[in-house]
């Protein structure tokens, strides 16, 4: 057993496509490797800790940075499609056959399409806080989600309480702790994104919020992600809205939908023991 943790794991880097990728890989050996794909501008260094620990101690992790994002060379692709091609390439450059994966907001989208290019490399799903293609809101962001992000703020990472966390006492209050775990690795943190990462990901989030196919009936490619998937969110989610939650469920064929009260896109970060539960539990079975 492979005795890191997220505070502690080696940050280490593998060459696919041309590109040398940043990741840290642990937790316990033996089962289907879980990776995960991240949230619109973050790295390595932006995942709960204690959610990451609690996984990695039933299965493997992977935690990596996809092309030209922090610590991976180039640049940030402009599709999600692209994204999904960039993390076939490291996933099989690690030699893996199967996967799980966990897709937190964009990475959900990404987690889409890997599982449509290559559906034999992909047991199971998890969905966060993301929508399908041609979502309810999604060709760009909201003006309430842009005047979070342009919010100036004395300590930035603070963003995360507004982004991840309803404005209701009890929820800011796991968002304050959520900080505490968030920023309690110091040694070995992941590089800061580049100028151009952001521009990038908005330009493949408005992609994603376009049709798929002119005249398709929308929604209609969730049909061929058979995959088993557990979609998550809040009950109120500002940055990414909720129905998007209801409409994956609906058209993924063997999707189960959790939903967390009195929180916003991080639901998974304010009940982060409740989320261990039932994301665990998926996965073994």
């Amino acid at each position: 057993m492979n005795t890191q943790t997220h505070q502690i794991a080696v940050t280490q880097f593998v060459k696919a496509a041309g590109i040398n990728f940043a990741y840290r890989r642990f937790g316990k050996k033996g089962s289907v490797p879980l990776v995960l794909f991240q949230h619109f501008t973050g790295n390595l260094d932006n995942w709960d800790p204690l959610v990451i620990d609690g996984l990695a101690a039933e299965r493997e992790v992977i935690l990596f940075n996809n092309r030209g994002v922090a610590s991976t060379e180039g640049e940030v692709p402009l599709t999600y499609g692209a994204m999904a091609t960039d993390a076939i390439a490291f996933i099989e450059a690690l030699g893996l056959k199967q996967v799980d994966a966990l897709g937190f907001s964009m990475g959900g989208g990404v987690v889409q399409e890997l599982a449509l290019q290559k559906p034999s490399l992909v047991r199971k799903i998890i969905l966060v806080g993301i929508a399908p293609r041609n979502g309810e809101h999604m060709q760009q962001l909201s003006p309430e989600a842009q005047a979070i992000f342009g919010k100036q703020r004395e300590n930035p990472d603070e963003l995360w309480l507004d982004v991840f966390f309803s404005p209701s006492e009890t929820s800011q209050a796991a968002g304050r702790k959520f900080l505490e775990r968030y920023r309690a690795r110091t040694n070995d943190r992941d590089a800061a994104i580049n100028e151009r990462v952001a521009g990038n990901q908005l330009t493949a989030i408005g992609e994603w919020g376009q049709p798929s196919v002119a005249g398709e009936e929308r929604f209609a490619y969730l049909r061929n992600i058979k995959q088993p998937a557990l979609v998550v969110n809040g009950n109120n989610d500002i940055i990414v809205p909720t129905i998007n939650s209801y409409h994956l469920q609906q058209y993924l064929p063997n999707a189960t939908l959790i939903l967390f009260p009195d929180s916003n896109h991080g639901s998974q970060y304010q009940y982060p023991e409740e989320f261990l539960q039932y994301a665990n539990s998926f996965l073994n079975k």
